[in-house]
């Protein structure tokens, strides 16, 4: 894996984006019952993109779930920009999430109906800011040029494009990445990825990926892998 060109320690001197301490997480019940999350602590800070890596029901899903005020940890305290997310209750966290939070999913999730430009100026709306201007979003992922196209009109690499500008519609103060390359080709991941680490960088938003594709990390601040609800430094040579 080549270094990334920008790192990164846990320990960044600015008020972290993301500061998870000590989190466990059950699901199931009874005999069902598992810890998806086993005393997990991750600090992401403003301006820095973290890859999680790791095998398919390891525990990565529940983390993003937990970051992005999804579901509620049964012990342990998520921050976001230090907002300790356990103290809101569901709307006041729906509206938290609404406002601070960015979701980018594995297809880019767009409403087929609508072109690009429209895609953000309804997210905007939801987030009670109508006044959004879908063009230097779609022109800082390089998609102004399909401004008018609808998702079926682009490809999977662009409709990852637009996922993403809408993600940053509300300068969200942290962006949660669900396995954005997989259904794109390697060119497209690595152009994806980085527009990821461009924009962490240029927003100063930080980016929590869960990915699959190790052939993308390159392009990430800090990697760190997840085993059975663990998190631990991440070793090329583990790769699954």
């Amino acid at each position: 894996m080549t270094t990334p060109t920008r790192t990164r320690t846990a320990a960044d001197t600015r008020t972290a984006a993301l500061d998870i301490r000590d989190v466990t997480l059950e699901r199931g019940d009874g005999d069902t019952r598992i810890r998806a999350l086993d005393n997990v602590s991750l600090t992401v800070a403003p301006g820095e993109i973290v890859a999680i890596v790791g095998p398919s029901g390891s525990g990565k899903s529940s983390l993003l779930a937990v970051a992005g005020a999804l579901t509620t940890a049964d012990s342990g305290t998520v921050q976001v920009n230090g907002t300790d997310l356990g103290r809101l209750g569901s709307n006041a966290a729906a509206r938290f999430r609404r406002d601070n939070i960015g979701f980018v999913f594995q297809s880019g999730n767009l409403i087929p109906a609508l072109s690009a430009a429209d895609q953000l100026r309804l997210a905007g709306r939801i987030a009670r800011n109508a006044s959004v201007d879908p063009a230097p979003l779609l022109d800082a992922v390089g998609m102004s040029h399909r401004a008018n196209h609808r998702p079926g009109q682009l490809s999977g690499g662009e409709r990852q494009r637009v996922g993403i500008a809408r993600a940053l519609v509300n300068s969200p103060a942290l962006l949660l990445v669900d396995e954005p390359t997989a259904a794109l080709d390697r060119a497209r991941s690595h152009e994806v990825v980085q527009l990821l680490a461009d924009q962490a960088h240029r927003a100063d938003v930080a980016v929590v990926m869960v990915t699959h594709d190790h052939d993308v990390l390159e392009h990430c601040d800090r990697v760190l892998e997840m085993v059975d609800g663990t998190l631990a430094p991440y070793s090329a040579s583990s790769r699954t």
